[in-house]
């Protein structure tokens, strides 16, 4: 678990409700159920009508990946991938069809079964690629997902806060609760642009960040098995995958041998 997140939405909160606190307001005047289920509730209608529930499925689990550690690094899977070139210079690319169904990510066992099995470099590119601009878009659309929430939820807010209105406006008569039921009114705007500046958006934020690194490790795995395709030295392919390694000291750790495991 990436403790990140989770202190980044307490520390907003703390700072607002803090900030409050210094101002003379106090806890109970921005607490509000009905404010909170018309805000949650229209949001999530909203998004519901605007996305299929495979799409909404896709982008609540990619939003529960952003808070776990990355299962794999790109200083990891070079280690991974030099270990496959000097496995095929020194045996041969065939043997690598032994190593590759146990590889560390699926999409670089499915790169090198395609090189084992005599694609030629043009079409192995090509569908990989494809797989890479695949998985980005799907990607891209779990992100418009919470982008959704948070361009939907202010609105909400807004709507809960004229409903809030429209009762103190209808008991006018009751002149000592006039005042508190117009501040209560406005409790569901602040929901709904707090909701989605400190959780829905972020996470949109967050997903985007997932989905580039996955990208990285995807085009550094392609490269890679490029490379052993062509038959390139070790020492150069690993040169050649150091460009795709945030820290190029932790590329540059082992060497040869049998290929890495997954972490």
């Amino acid at each position: 678990m990436q403790p990140g997140p989770l202190l980044g939405i307490a520390f907003a909160l703390l700072a607002i409700l803090g900030g409050n606190a210094l101002e003379g307001g106090h806890l109970n005047a921005i607490v509000g159920g009905p404010a909170a289920l018309i805000v949650l509730g229209g949001t999530i209608g909203a998004v519901i009508v605007q996305y299929p529930l495979s799409t909404l499925k896709a982008a609540l689990s990619a939003a529960g990946k952003t808070f776990k550690k990355p299962t794999q690094e790109a200083s990891g899977l070079v280690e991974e991938i030099v270990g496959y070139a000097n496995q095929a210079r020194r045996d041969g690319i065939l043997a690598l069809e032994k190593v590759a169904a146990s590889a560390s990510d699926p999409f670089l066992g499915k790169a090198l079964m395609m090189a084992i099995d005599g694609a030629d470099s043009n079409a192995l590119r090509e569908t990989m690629e494809l797989s890479i601009g695949q998985h980005e878009e799907h990607g891209e659309d779990a992100a418009k997902v919470f982008e959704a929430a948070g361009g939907y939820c202010p609105t909400v807010g807004i709507i809960g806060a004229v409903l809030g209105l429209i009762h103190v406006m209808s008991n006018l008569s009751d002149i000592a609760k006039v005042g508190s039921g117009i501040a209560a009114a406005f409790v569901a705007t602040i929901y709904g642009v707090a909701a989605a500046n400190i959780l829905f958006l972020p996470l949109a934020g967050r997903i985007k960040l997932q989905v580039r690194d996955e990208v990285n490790l995807r085009q550094l795995a392609l490269v890679g098995v490029l490379a052993i395709q062509e038959g390139m030295n070790p020492k150069l392919v690993r040169e050649r995958l150091g460009a795709f390694v945030h820290d190029p000291g932790g590329a540059k750790a082992g060497g040869a041998g049998e290929p890495a495991r997954a972490h």
